[in-house]
């Protein structure tokens, strides 16, 4: 495999292959990046026992700071389209600690979240062939997860076209399963064959229906959780075609369909297996942690496969959009000297940040086989502990875009709502998300293990985090690293790294260059 290092004073940037992505390829990534069906599997149950009938307002009311801080991104991207994101706005506004401090969170959430789309896959590949297994730790469960990261690792490596196409599909048939299920629930529900029909009731929507503070809260950040990932359309914004506008409007555009789609799944659910603490009901903490199984046989009888298949493709196809923008913000970090050179490399042909992404690929396979042949627990608490990264580099978001655009946010209506009042609120309501759920971790019965006398949780989200602050001083010492702490290679007055104009490029059919 052979690399070319980045020249910042070339006309393509960074040289990654501009032009290749546009509105749908986009939107189709940033919403295979969330994983709608295993996501809506994984939450559903568990917001259900949270709040009860409120769950679709739960979901609404968790829908508000995501998009806010997608208005943050899309008008940070509107001046700053790098695929750094986070690190480079959070830089550009506060310093280097704090850009690089974003960067680093951008990149636990995903080594930590691939580690469990690996073991989901694997699951679900294994329960498809009548397989099931009495722990996760089992060799042949992580055998083929280790698979499935090492292949969408090579999808991504091999060239975005290519990986939007394998998403184009996948992301149709998430879709497909979920229409499917959607129709059969409600077909059910009207003929009266479902196994508790329960009538919609506006009820549902009602913002002041919690009965339980302690409960509202772990709804709101269950359901934070299933929105994370819709960002990886940004990191692609040198790669798009109209860098400075297309990755924004897919942003919001991807944020807006998951509202929909989490909200219709879960009004079909609530009326077709209504609210009941057994059998299928999503009041059964037998079936929180995995609705579709618990249902699928009653709902499609013989065709109930295709819930486990849709529920396997989801985690795959969120795999491979998980590495893309990790790669590309470490490649930025490098480009801008926040990370040794060697993450700057870029593929002659496939225009991909191929070490960053074989590395993070290579990280993430470590990560997984190491925690799961340690401790299986503690991968599990890791996983918990997602929403304090995700939380922590959002808010970042929101408030450098804020900062960024402090001379003139009174300026216009226009500047006060979508860079000052949205940001800022978003970024807010994710501060208070990432301090609440940091205090419920440090409760010892908080998730699956204890470490150090509190949650496990706690101490693998947290210590996540401060890792990064230890890797931030550690190349700090280093010469090349100088001219980012000092704010040389990037701060506010730092131009734009991409292309101005991306022109039309020759490409072949499997996206690379010609």
């Amino acid at each position: 495999m052979s690399t070319t290092p980045i020249d910042l004073s070339r006309p393509d940037g960074k040289g990654l292959q501009a032009g290749a992505l546009g509105l749908w390829g986009s939107t189709v990534i940033g919403l295979a990046s969330t994983a709608p069906v295993y996501s809506l599997v994984a939450t559903l149950g568990f917001v259900v026992l949270a709040v009860g009938a409120q769950a679709p307002i739960a979901f609404v009311l968790a829908f508000v700071p995501m998009l806010f801080i997608a208005f943050a991104y899309r008008e940070l991207n509107s001046e700053v389209p790098d695929c750094g994101t986070t690190f480079t706005w959070g830089t550009k506004a506060f310093g280097p600690v704090v850009g690089w401090l974003g960067g680093w969170g951008v990149a636990v959430a995903g080594m930590v979240v691939l580690a469990n789309l690996a073991q989901v896959a694997s699951i679900y590949f294994w329960a498809l062939l009548g397989q099931e297994f009495d722990a996760n730790n089992d060799w042949r469960i992580i055998l083929v997860g280790v698979i499935f990261i090492a292949a969408m690792t090579w999808v991504s490596w091999r060239g975005v076209e290519i990986g939007e196409r394998i998403q184009n599909v996948l992301l149709g048939i998430q879709y497909l399963a979920l229409a499917i299920f959607v129709v059969a629930a409600l077909w059910q529900f009207f003929s009266g064959s479902a196994p508790d029909p329960t009538p919609f009731e506006w009820a549902w929507f009602n913002p002041f229906g919690f009965t339980e503070w302690g409960g509202f809260i772990e709804s709101i950040l269950l359901a934070l959780f299933i929105y994370w990932g819709w960002d990886t359309c940004l990191a692609l914004n040198e790669e798009t075609k109209d860098p400075k506008r297309i990755p924004g409007r897919a942003a919001l555009l991807t944020t807006v369909i998951l509202l929909v789609t989490y909200v219709g799944v879960t009004i079909a659910a609530m009326m077709y297996a209504g609210l009941g603490e057994t059998g299928t009901g999503l009041g059964n903490e037998a079936n929180a942690d995995d609705f579709f199984l618990g249902i699928k046989d009653g709902l499609l009888g013989p065709l109930g496969w295709l819930l486990v298949v849709a529920v396997m493709i989801s985690a795959i196809s969120s795999t491979q959009t998980t590495i893309l923008p990790t790669a590309r913000g470490t490649l930025a970090m490098a480009a801008y000297k926040a990370l040794p050179r060697r993450f700057a490399h870029v593929h002659p042909v496939y225009k991909t940040p191929s070490f960053s992404t074989i590395v993070m690929g290579i990280v993430a396979v470590v990560y997984y086989v190491g925690f799961t042949l340690v401790n299986d627990n503690i991968l599990q608490d890791s996983i918990l502990s997602l929403g304090l990264a995700i939380a922590f580099y959002y808010a970042i978001t929101g408030y450098a875009c804020v900062w960024y655009y402090r001379r003139e946010l009174f300026t216009s209506t226009r500047n006060f709502f979508y860079r000052f009042l949205f940001p800022l609120l978003g970024a807010l309501m994710l501060t208070y998300a990432f301090v609440q759920s940091a205090i419920d971790m440090l409760n010892p019965d908080y998730g699956y293990s204890v470490l150090l006398g509190v949650g496990g949780s706690f101490v693998m989200g947290i210590g996540a985090l401060a890792f990064g602050v230890v890797l931030m001083l550690l190349w700090y010492f280093f010469p090349r690293a100088k001219p980012f702490f000092r704010g040389e290679s990037l701060n506010e007055e730092t131009p734009v790294l991409v292309p101005e104009d991306p022109a039309d490029y020759a490409r072949s059919l499997d996206g690379g260059l010609v």
